[in-house]
């Protein structure tokens, strides 16, 4: 509900006025809007109570935001919390000294945003989030600094709490600091939206001629057809002719429809209602009777100067999307389909004609093609369109997608169509969608497929935000995705510097990252190792084994550190033949023998990094014998090394935890499995999971922990209930399992209370989990209970961090 306040204020310097009903609805949720007329410093308090009349912001001692448009002298926005500065961005949400100019200012949960226009919630310029909102605030003051500020037109607006207003902010925009570290969100594509096309002649295909002044007013047939019942703007018919309709009222009518939102005089309510019955827009016509039969029931309300704001039900924060406006997509759908009111006749060369499609449609979601149909381009004096090198079951899936905001279970489905729609999405500038693809891609993301997309999106800009993601992922699996193939080779040489130079960088050895670097700069498409690019420099010579990447080896070989390799490695390194033909590779082993001979003294600051763990390192838990104490959940039961054994699952500050398939009972308990004793009877029961029967027992080290694991041991409880197909597992959320050892009819474990130890080979071995389990694929030997699946010990080896 908005509320009308004053249509014209005067804020004297250094003052600021309030008034007790000028304040949101819902303390720390609301949106003001308003109109200003100033030369700079256009101010606005908001706190958790009114201020005094001679209040001023800078005087301020309770908690409070101020939004300061046009500061230092109409060239910065600032925000300050509780009279500290926290933003001081230039360019943004300036004064006009030669007009009232439209603004609003929003806040929800100590999100801040602020916007140009009429209509709130749209024309988003600024958004800040405080990291330690005040969800107290409500009362609203109009302040001003060294000159005169004019307000009208102030409107209090209610902030829906279903409105996921930061969501919307997580790509298409790019992050800066604040002077104070914090996160600012700027918008840094151009407006647009179907607000843009309201009664504008850009792309019109119809009129109305309205009034007996005969004023024309464009609009488009696609639009006013999905919206209701236009069934006058037929193929030959562009002219509709209103005579007793005010202009007004049909603005009215296009603004809700084009934005989903309007507002009108009260004494207009009626003839707004009419013509959307006329035209059969529902939704408008029932607003309309529920104002009027408000008004109706409390005549203190009725005045006929007043103006009712009215708004769509659904919309939303981006209004442009066609799912927040009246529209019907259903009735989008069928033109797209059928051709109706179409403007444009879309051909992809070699292909042929796509679709016979909607200009204003394709327009409001994408600038380049609002930009091709307008702009005076070939493409806006015809009515086809050939698009060249763009794959066509793409297209058309893109077309879907600005048609019903929607991508169907086909893309979905298949990764390689989906990173085909998020090119498209960049090329055309289709943020939303672009969205949806990026979020696709990262979900059904596989361990093969992050190197080949890396190396497609690398060079998008509007992909940042994924590519980080995947550069974090390599940097964090280091090991595998450099032993399980050589498609990081193909790398850009920027995206694999940024791996190296990662902060979360997690290796097992600073050996792999140097064999990594020297298989890069060679394009190997094997695997190998430096010895093996010691021998090839025997007959060989850098220049011609590195060729042009020879400078990337040179500037990526100071980031191994080289002090944690083992002092005989070093030794070896220092006497090859690699190091005499790469100079800056003999002074790092030199410098770290002499490191480790005698110490270091007076490093600066960058070369500290080489003698330092890295914050991510791992622990070797090697596999010695069955029943050592040398596993994962010994070293948990000893708290990570900081006192002696206990049982993890009795200590008093758990570490880890172990779930059955069953529940726990006097034969089915966890903590038999890491007491280090012999239990006669201790067994997982069976469970149906996705339809089949299975039993397993499952260990979680933590939220703070993983494992890279390449060995495990079991031991038989007391039965015969010899397992012979099992499944070892990992995984990261408990859910999403994969295999690391498939065990099929294995006869090992042949004995009550035997010990039984695997190995753990292949990629899998370096893929870091959380969660491991061993789960019963097939019954057991017994055919008592032949799911009961019957273990008194458990331990797990690796790399563990």
């Amino acid at each position: 509900m908005v509320e009308k306040k004053d249509t014209f204020l005067t804020v004297p310097p250094f003052e600021c006025a309030w008034r007790e009903d000028l304040k949101f609805r819902e303390a720390g949720r609301g949106c003001v809007a308003f109109e200003a007329y100033a030369c700079n410093d256009v101010t606005l308090v908001f706190r958790q109570n009114v201020g005094s009349q001679g209040y001023h912001y800078k005087r301020d001692s309770s908690p409070h935001y101020t939004v300061i448009l046009g500061s230092h002298r109409n060239r910065r926005l600032r925000i300050e919390v509780n009279g500290k500065n926290v933003v001081d961005v230039a360019g943004i949400g300036l004064c006009c000294s030669s007009s009232f100019q439209s603004y609003w200012i929003s806040i929800y949960d100590g999100l801040i945003s602020v916007g140009n226009g009429n209509y709130p919630l749209q024309g988003v310029v600024f958004q800040w989030r405080d990291p330690n909102p005040n969800c107290g605030v409500q009362y609203i003051g109009l302040s001003s600094w060294d000159k005169h500020v004019k307000y009208r037109n102030v409107n209090v607006l209610s902030l829906t709490p279903h409105v996921p207003q930061w969501k919307h902010v997580s790509f298409g925009v790019s992050q800066v600091e604040d002077g104070e570290g914090e996160e600012i969100i700027m918008m840094d594509y151009e407006k647009w939206g179907l607000k843009n096309f309201l009664e504008s002649w850009e792309l019109s295909d119809m009129l109305f001629i309205v009034g007996s002044e005969e004023r024309p007013v464009p609009a488009h047939k696609a639009i006013l057809a999905a919206s209701g019942n236009f069934s006058f703007c037929s193929p030959s018919s562009f002219v509709v002719k209103l005579p007793m309709v005010s202009y007004g009222v049909l603005h009215a009518l296009l603004q809700y429809i084009y934005t989903g939102w309007t507002q009108i005089l009260q004494h207009q309510l009626g003839s707004l209602r009419a013509l959307s019955l006329q035209f059969e827009v529902m939704s408008l016509v029932k607003q309309c009777e529920e104002n009027m039969e408000r008004l109706k029931q409390d005549d203190k309300l009725t005045d006929p100067s007043k103006i009712v704001e009215l708004t769509y039900p659904c919309i939303q924060l981006h209004s442009s999307t066609l799912a927040s406006l009246p529209i019907s997509i259903e009735r989008l759908r069928q033109f797209k389909l059928t051709g109706q009111y179409s403007d444009v006749n879309i051909y992809i060369e070699s292909y042929g004609l796509v679709a016979r499609a909607h200009k204003v449609v394709l327009s409001l979601w994408s600038v380049p093609f609002a930009k091709m149909f307008t702009n005076g381009m070939s493409e806006s004096m015809t009515s086809e369109l050939t698009l060249k090198d763009v794959p066509a079951e793409a297209f058309m899936a893109m077309l879907d997608f600005l048609y019903d905001g929607e991508l169907n279970d086909k893309i979905i489905d298949s990764g390689a169509l989906l990173l085909q729609l998020l090119l498209l999405a960049d090329q055309f500038g289709v943020t939303f969608l672009h969205q949806e693809c990026c979020k696709m891609l990262l979900d059904c993301l596989s361990e093969d497929s992050v190197c080949p997309l890396l190396q497609v999106i690398s060079s998008i800009p509007s992909c940042r935000p994924i590519r980080e993601t995947l550069e974090r992922r390599i940097s964090m699996n280091f090991d595998y995705y450099i032993s399980s193939s050589t498609d990081f080779v193909s790398l850009d040489e920027a995206t694999f510097i940024n791996i190296i130079k990662h902060p979360d960088l997690t290796v097992t050895s600073e050996e792999k990252v140097l064999n990594a670097i020297l298989m890069f700069g060679m394009r190997t498409k094997e695997l190998l190792g430096w010895e093996m690019v010691d021998e090839l420099l025997v007959n060989s010579k850098p220049e011609i084994l590195f060729g042009e990447r020879l400078q990337s080896v040179y500037d990526l070989l100071p980031f191994v550190r080289f002090p944690l390799l083992p002092y005989s490695l070093l030794e070896k390194l220092q006497k090859s033949n690699i190091t005499s033909h790469i100079p800056v590779l003999q002074d790092l082993v030199d410098e770290a023998i002499n490191f480790i001979q005698c110490g270091q003294a007076r490093l600066e600051n960058e070369e500290k990094v080489r003698f330092q763990h890295r914050h991510s390192s791992y622990r070797e838990l090697q596999y010695i014998c069955d029943g050592d104490n040398h596993g994962v959940l010994y070293f948990a039961g000893t708290s990570y090394g900081e006192h002696p054994w206990v049982n993890p699952l009795l200590a008093e500050r758990k570490t880890i935890t172990i779930t059955a398939s069953s529940p726990r009972s006097r034969y089915t308990d966890p903590k038999v499995l890491v007491s280090r004793t012999y239990q006669g009877t201790c067994y997982a029961g069976p469970r149906l999971e996705n339809g089949h029967i299975c039993s397993w027992w499952m260990v979680d080290l933590g939220q703070d922990h993983q494992l890279m694991c390449n060995y495990y041991t079991l031991r038989q409880d007391g039965s015969k209930a010899f397992p012979r197909s099992w499944n070892f597992q990992g995984s990261l959320d408990g859910k999403n399992w994969t295999n690391l050892r498939v065990h099929e009819n294995d006869g090992t474990v042949c004995k009550p209370g035997q010990f039984a130890s695997w190995s753990i080979t292949g990629p899998n071995a370096l893929l870091p989990f959380r969660y491991f389990r061993v789960v019963l694929t097939r019954p057991t030997v017994d055919a008592t209970n032949p799911w009961n699946f019957s273990l008194c010990y458990l331990e797990l080896y690796g790399y563990f961090h």
